[in-house]
C-alpha cells in the first residue's frame, strides 16, 4: 500500500543535505506499486523522480510530486562460457552493486566503484571514471513510460549514450522511469590499470596479484583521498562536465598555457578536463560563507552545513563564467539544477 505524504523534507534525499520541502512524496518498492503511483498523480502536477539524490541541486521546494525509487534486487538472468548478465533494480545502491559484482567475480564495473547513485541513474548519466563508462557494460533496460503506464525496453543503440548523458537526458527526459537494467559482464576479467593513478595506487598498496577487488580497492582509495564523503559535507560529486573543443582551437590555447591537458577524442576533438579549468582560474578551496569550491578537488562544490542551493547554483555561474573569459571554453554543469 503506497503512502502519498505531503510537505516532506527533501534534504535526507540529496547528497547536498539542503532543506526543501516537496508538496507532495511518494517511496514506490515494487513495480505494482509505481504504477498506482502514477496513477494518482495529476499529469499537471510537476513530477521529480529520485534515487539516490546525488546528482541533483535543490535550489527552492518542489511544488510537485517526488517519487522516490526504491526498487531493490539483484540476479544471474543469462550467461555462457564467457559473460554473465545481471540484471540489478534500479533503486539499488550503485557501489553497493559494483561490491556485489566483485564479491561473485562478476568483472567490468570494479573501475566505477564508489560513485555515488543508483543502478537506474547509471545510464541515465552514462557515469564513468578510470576509464570505464556505462556504455561498455551495459546489456539493456526497462523503464516505465509516465504518461501510460507501458513498459519499454531499451537496448544500447536506444539510449544514444554519449559524454554523461542518455536519450533520458535529452529527447526523453521527464519521460520514463527506468526499473530496472541488466548489464553483461565477463567472467574472465579485462584489467584496466592505465587510466589515472591507478597504477601507481596498486604499486603503493603492494599488489601483486591483479585482480578486480584489488582494482576496486585502489579506485576506492583514490576517490577517498580526493572526494570529500557527502555524509560529512555536502556535495554531489563533480558539478561540470570535461568540456570538449576543436583541436585547433586546443593549440591555439596550448601557445597561451602551455600546461593545459587534453586528451585526444575521434574526430578532430580534445577533451579538457574541468577541474584544471577551475584549478587556473582561481576557485580551487574557495569557500563563501556555508559553500564553497572543495580544497581537494575543483570540480566538486560543496555545503559545508547550511548551506543554499541557490548560493550554490549562483556560485557555478560565477565559476562558468570566469573559465569562460579566461579561456573562451564554456563548462556545462553535469548536476540537474532544480
Amino acid at each position: 500500500m503506497i503512502k502519498l505524504e505531503q510537505n516532506v523534507s527533501l534534504k535526507p534525499h540529496n547528497t547536498f543535505g539542503l532543506e526543501a520541502k516537496a508538496a507532495h512524496f511518494i517511496a514506490f518498492t515494487t513495480i505494482e506499486e509505481l504504477l498506482e503511483s502514477l496513477k494518482m498523480i495529476d499529469p499537471k502536477e510537476p513530477l521529480l523522480v529520485l534515487g539516490g539524490g546525488s546528482n541533483i541541486l535543490l535550489t527552492q521546494d518542489f511544488d510537485g510530486v517526488v517519487l522516490k525509487n526504491e526498487l531493490k534486487g539483484i540476479e544471474l538472468i543469462d550467461e555462457d562460457k564467457k559473460h554473465v548478465w545481471i540484471k540489478a533494480m534500479a533503486g539499488e545502491n550503485w557501489h553497493e552493486f559494483v561490491l556485489k559484482c566483485i564479491e561473485n567475480g562478476w568483472a567490468g564495473v570494479e573501475n566505477l566503484s564508489l560513485i555515488p547513485g543508483t543502478v537506474g541513474a547509471a545510464p541515465m548519466q552514462n557515469i564513468g571514471a578510470y576509464g570505464v563508462e556505462i556504455k561498455d557494460v551495459f546489456d539493456s533496460l526497462v523503464a516505465v513510460e509516465i504518461a501510460t503506464g507501458q513498459y519499454h525496453e531499451f537496448t544500447s543503440e536506444e539510449c544514444e549514450f554519449g559524454y554523461r548523458e542518455s536519450v533520458f537526458k535529452t529527447t526523453l527526459k521527464g519521460k520514463y522511469i527506468i526499473t530496472s537494467v541488466v548489464f553483461k559482464l565477463d567472467k574472465t576479467p579485462k584489467f584496466n590499470t592505465s587510466y589515472g593513478a591507478i597504477q601507481a595506487t596498486l604499486d603503493e598498496m603492494g599488489v601483486k596479484a591483479l585482480s578486480i577487488k584489488a582494482i576496486s580497492d585502489a579506485v576506492i582509495k583514490i576517490r577517498q583521498s580526493k572526494l570529500p564523503d557527502p555524509a560529512k559535507i555536502g556535495n554531489s560529486g563533480s558539478f561540470f562536465k570535461n568540456p570538449t573543443i576543436d583541436y585547433i582551437d586546443y593549440e591555439g590555447l596550448k601557445a597561451e598555457f602551455p600546461s593545459i591537458p587534453g586528451y585526444k577524442l575521434p574526430k578532430q576533438k580534445i577533451k579538457i578536463p574541468a577541474a584544471w579549468l577551475i584549478e587556473q582560474a582561481g576557485w580551487k578551496g574557495k569557500t563563501f560563507g556555508e559553500i564553497g569550491v572543495h580544497k581537494n578537488h575543483p570540480l566538486v562544490l560543496v555545503n559545508y552545513g547550511n548551506g543554499n542551493g541557490e548560493d550554490i547554483k549562483n556560485l557555478a555561474f560565477e565559476i562558468k563564467a570566469s573559465v569562460a573569459a579566461k579561456f573562451g571554453i564554456v563548462i556545462t554543469p553535469e548536476v540537474n539544477i532544480i
